[in-house]
């Protein structure tokens, strides 16, 4: 039986398997993340503090292409869906963070909704095939491959990162604090 804490967010299991562990971890970080974005009309959606391009939308933008390409494209080989195919990272590597602006933010969380749902079910079908030693299709330049255990930690480590980040943009937009 899942523990869901006052925010909404799952608690990890405290006493699983590895994969129950990793991906209570992941799914506490992704809750947390809707948690900080919660209830945000399009001006909040859009809010920087000084020195910093990073915002609440942006950060569901990007967290959606990261799901999209570490789980569909590097995990399975499969090909980017919209909106991030045809983009051209060279000429614009900040694109999935831009995508935000001026967007609604129920499309943003619906984009982010999608990328989760597809990845969600790569890490089923990976962990089918075989368990957290499975190999990502596609390896990194060097020829060095990742497993899903060490994307499922990387993806922990991407949100954790970014949950910070959004502690601080909501905390300057209404005050909302908290872990």
């Amino acid at each position: 039986m899942s523990v869901i804490d006052e925010h909404g967010r799952p608690e990890p299991p405290v006493a699983a398997g590895e994969i129950a562990t990793l991906l209570g971890f992941l799914e506490y970080q992704r809750s947390t993340l809707a948690w900080k974005c919660a209830g945000l009309d399009a001006a909040a959606m859009q809010a920087r503090i000084p020195t910093s391009t990073m915002t609440l939308g942006g950060m569901l933008t990007h967290l959606a292409w990261v799901e999209d390409y570490w789980f569909g494209r590097r995990l399975l080989d499969r090909p980017m869906p919209r909106p991030w195919s045809g983009v051209d990272w060279d000429a614009d590597p900040d694109w999935d963070w831009r995508l935000a602006d001026d967007a609604v933010p129920q499309d943003l969380h619906e984009l982010w909704a999608q990328a989760k749902d597809r990845s969600r079910a790569a890490v089923s079908e990976a962990i089918s095939l075989g368990g957290l030693d499975f190999l990502a299709r596609v390896p990194w330049p060097d020829g060095t491959t990742p497993s899903l255990r060490w994307i499922l930690v990387h993806m922990i480590e991407e949100y954790a990162r970014h949950n910070g980040h959004a502690d601080l943009l909501r905390e300057s937009i209404d005050g909302l604090t908290g872990e």
